[in-house]
C-alpha cells in the first residue's frame, strides 16, 4: 500500500473547501429561524471556548495554577475588564500560584 502525501493533501483541501463553500451556494436568503440564528450566534464563542479550555488547565506546571486563572479570568470578564486586562491578570494568576506552589 503506497502513501501519497498529496493525495492526502488534496483530499483534505477538498474537504475544507466543500465545508466551506457548501453554505454559501445552498442558503441564499436570509435565516429566518430564531433557534438557527441563535445558535449561529454562539457558535464562535462555543468554538473559542473549546479551544482555549484544555490550553488553560494543560499549559501551567500546576494545573490549580490554571483553574485559578479560568475562574479570575471569568469573573474580570464578568465585571467588564477589557481583553487586555483579562489576559494580564491570567498570566499573573498562573505566575504567582506555581512561584508559591512550586
Amino acid at each position: 500500500m503506497t502513501h501519497n502525501i498529496y493525495l492526502y493533501i488534496f483530499v483534505a483541501a477538498a474537504v475544507s473547501c466543500l465545508i466551506r463553500v457548501l453554505p454559501l451556494t445552498l442558503i441564499r436568503g436570509k435565516i429566518r429561524n430564531p433557534f438557527i440564528r441563535s445558535f449561529l450566534y454562539y457558535v464562535p464563542y462555543v468554538t473559542l471556548a473549546v479551544m482555549t479550555f484544555p490550553a488553560i488547565v494543560a499549559a501551567p506546571q500546576v494545573p490549580l495554577a490554571g483553574i485559578l486563572a479560568l475562574i479570575a479570568g471569568v469573573t474580570a470578564a464578568w465585571k467588564g475588564m477589557n481583553m487586555m486586562g483579562i489576559a494580564a491578570l491570567c498570566c499573573v494568576v498562573v505566575f504567582v500560584c506555581e512561584a508559591i506552589l512550586l
